[in-house]
């Protein structure tokens, strides 16, 4: 036999907490794009070494 109390209180936790993340303040928020980074310098190389292509 089914028990109808552990479905229901299942399903019941499961529709309360899709119930509190639908109604969070941050979802209407997109979050702020990245701030550019500065490019990084080259590292000088070191002499007699050389890259082959």
């Amino acid at each position: 036999m089914v028990d109808y109390f552990a479905l229901a209180l299942s399903h019941g936790l499961l529709i309360l907490a899709a119930w509190h993340l639908l109604w969070r303040e941050d979802l209407d928020q997109d979050p702020a794009p990245p701030e550019a980074e500065a490019p990084a310098e080259p590292k000088p190389t070191s002499p007699g070494l050389r890259i082959r292509a």
